[in-house]
């Protein structure tokens, strides 16, 4: 049986296990129900034998890996408070760089836009443009059941209306068309050396097969017929994969194709566009 301790003994436990400050402090904070500001002033504060014995088994969780988000249960994610399971892959900062772009895009698009988030996880990309863009129509795919569960959910307790779709990728859209479109797809490679340390999130939603590139060819293969003229497709990928996605998006007949960096510096997502048609030419749509 676990001996009690104080919430100091307890931070203190976590360091000398390797675990990151703020980690265990938000660890011990969701596991007590108080801020994790509070934890500063109490470090006398006694923690009962229940609480003791699920810190120490979550700081055994972290050092094996797992990630923080699926033991408190919530990931923030564009100053939004999502819920988040083993069911999806946890929303990382770096894909903020594709919602704001996003977001860039819906501010200068039409009053009432149509938007698609393909393979939508938590729900986190499309809710967090429903919730800039209240006007937006957004759409959400995704191909697991338990995925849609929990992005379900979190457009409920955040109020933005999404429409959720079980679709492999354009599976059930038909003949629908997008002002934009968005997606961060699995892209790691097999055998990446990245995914030992990703093996607690769901490997749908990380690898691709063979280059990483496979879902990324999948969704530039149909994108011009999901795009509305002068719509664009934004796509989130791999740090080394913006030359073949720039390759991929202009093979497909898309135009003003660009590329965005992420917090380190690396380029992290890349769009482009369906040309419009000119005056007097009639639209030639894929």
């Amino acid at each position: 049986m676990s001996v009690p301790f104080d919430v100091a003994q307890a931070l203190a436990l976590a360091r000398a296990g390797g675990v990151e400050r703020l980690d265990a402090q938000r660890l011990l904070a969701s596991l007590i129900h108080r801020p994790r500001s509070w934890l500063l002033a109490h470090g006398d504060n006694a923690l009962d034998a229940g609480q003791a014995s699920a810190f120490r088994a979550g700081l055994m969780r972290l050092v094996a890996g797992e990630p923080l988000a699926y033991l408190t249960g919530e990931q923030e994610f564009h100053g939004l408070l999502l819920r988040v399971s083993p069911q999806v892959l946890v929303p990382r900062p770096d894909t903020e760089v594709l919602a704001d772009w996003a977001i860039e895009r819906l501010s200068i698009g039409p009053a009432a836009p149509k938007v698609l988030d393909l393979g939508t996880g938590s729900g986190a990309i499309a809710l967090a443009l429903a919730h800039a863009c209240p006007t937006a129509h957004v759409s959400a795919v995704d191909i697991s059941s338990g995925a849609l569960v929990v992005a379900r959910a979190n457009g409920e307790r955040l109020g933005l209306a999404v429409e959720w779709i079980e679709s492999n990728w354009w599976g059930a859209l038909a003949k629908r068309r997008f002002d934009l479109i968005v997606s961060n797809p699995p892209y790691i490679a097999d055998g990446d050396a990245h995914l030992a340390a990703l093996h607690h999130e769901p490997l749908l939603a990380l690898t691709a097969g063979g280059d990483g590139l496979d879902a990324l060819r999948h969704i530039a293969a149909s994108a011009a017929q999901h795009l509305s003229p002068g719509g664009w497709l934004l796509l989130e990928h791999g740090y080394d994969q913006a030359e073949a996605v720039s390759a991929l998006l202009r093979s497909r007949g898309l135009h003003e194709v660009q590329t965005r960096h992420d917090l380190a510096g690396h380029p992290r997502c890349t769009g482009a566009c369906l040309a419009r048609a000119s005056v007097g030419e009639t639209p030639h749509i894929p």
